[in-house]
């Protein structure tokens, strides 16, 4: 199952409640599994969505992850969820790693937020979503490298740069400043230096990290206290950081507003949570933009990616069938193993009463009776056994497999099964 919100059900003002950050994902998955929830889990959490995705430990886990995201936000979550179960899950997550789930369609940040939280929660996940992580990437990178999904894909940084763009008329030439220094501000600083920025400012609470991504890039890098001066000189300020809070606030930024004149000030915040308090945008020429924002290029972009879609799709849903395949593999197999196992016992059983009921038998009248209950048997379970493994496979879900396991009672203790002779009706006698 796979529960969760994205930029399709839920503003950024409910995701940013439920995003989780690295610790909190292990910590929360840790703590659902000793619980008996879950057997397996992996949170996704980036600017654009939050998902669970779990193995259940017997019992459907939706109502408990219902209730750890509404105790997040504060409010019934299930209003912006979505669920999807079984096949339908290795579906969804393989489009979402290939980038055709996403706001700005075919980026390639995406692929290697799946793999990082897939990493990060290895030691709560296990065989199911090991592997089904594992061919979602496989997909991702078979769907950007067989198809133009991925060609000069955008990102959310370059679409931001570029909705700056818009609003001076171009960037050649003006000042911008990069708070934070993760991947997605280097992004956005590559972004701003092609557009031809002309100073280039990197802030940071950790002043290694700008220095460091300053210097790769010939930027200049800016310890995070000083920062808030030079804004009086910068036209766009983008925002990155991983703060659980809002930095950038009316009270630490509105000298350097006043002191700007006239001059517009373009903030753009694609932080999830937010970096920058909303009431930042009602001051004087300053113009603030969030990650909801960025709609209109993200439609502009699906535009001119629509031609590849269907072979995306295409590979997606190949890669999906072949890993349900083995899911089905996994969860028959045993089922049928044991399931022909206890009938073989059965037929043992009734065979042994049955020559000893007949009495004196010659060698070839055994092997002709026993060769009969054999072949009896083989053809009574061969298409409960070809539909078993068909139905797991063709998607109807692997509640086929528990049905089998529940009417034959396989898994139970032998002790707790009734006799079959219990279960025969009874002569009545005139006793």
């Amino acid at each position: 199952m796979v529960a969760g919100v994205s930029h399709g059900t839920a503003p950024i003002e409910v995701r940013e409640k439920l995003a989780f950050r690295p610790q909190e994902s292990v910590r929360e998955l840790a703590r659902l599994r000793k619980r008996g929830v879950i057997r397996e889990g992996v949170i996704l959490s980036t600017c654009n969505r939050t998902e669970l995705y779990a193995v259940g430990q017997g019992g459907d886990p939706l109502s408990r992850v219902t209730e750890l995201l509404s105790e997040r936000l504060g409010e019934d979550a299930s209003q912006f969820m979505y669920v999807h179960r079984d096949r339908d899950v290795a579906s969804h997550l393989f489009s979402v790693g290939a980038g055709l789930d996403s706001m700005i369609l075919g980026e390639a940040q995406i692929q290697g937020q799946v793999k990082d939280a897939w990493e990060r929660c290895r030691m709560e996940s296990g065989p199911i979503l090991n592997r089904m992580f594992q061919t979602a990437l496989l997909a991702a990178a078979r769907a950007r490298e067989e198809t133009g999904i991925g060609r000069g894909a955008a990102s959310v940084s370059s679409a931001a740069v570029q909705l700056a763009k818009k609003i001076f008329g171009g960037l050649s030439g003006r000042h911008a400043m990069i708070l934070g220094a993760g991947d997605v501000a280097e992004i956005a600083l590559e972004c701003l230096l092609n557009e031809g920025v002309k100073v280039a400012i990197v802030a940071n609470r950790t002043h290694e990290r700008a220095e460091s991504l300053a210097e790769r890039h010939g930027a200049t890098a800016m310890h995070y206290e000083q920062c808030w001066d030079a804004l009086r000189e910068v036209d766009v300020l983008l925002c990155s950081t991983s703060s659980p809070v809002p930095v950038v606030t009316v009270a630490r930024i509105s000298e350097a507003v006043r002191a700007r004149g006239d001059r517009p000030l373009c903030i753009l915040d694609i932080a999830l949570p937010r970096d920058v308090d909303a009431d930042v945008g009602e001051l004087d020429n300053v113009f603030l933009y969030d990650l909801d924002d960025l709609r209109a290029a993200a439609a502009a972009n699906l535009e001119r990616r629509e031609e590849d879609l269907p072979a995306a799709r295409r590979i997606v849903a190949e890669e999906a069938q072949k890993y349900w395949e083995w899911v089905a593999g996994l969860a028959a197999v045993p089922v049928l193993r044991e399931f022909r196992e206890e009938m073989d016992k059965v037929r043992n059983r009734e065979l042994a009463l049955a020559l000893k009921r007949l009495g004196p038998l010659t060698d070839q009248q055994r092997e002709t009776i026993e060769h009969f209950s054999r072949s009896l048997m083989n053809k009574f379970l061969h298409e409960p056994s070809v539909r078993l493994k068909a139905a797991a496979a063709n998607g109807r879900g692997l509640g086929v497999v528990d049905a089998a396991k529940y009417l034959f009672a396989l898994g139970e203790p032998q002790n707790s099964r009734p006799d079959a002779d219990d279960l025969e009706p009874r002569k009545e006698t005139n006793a």
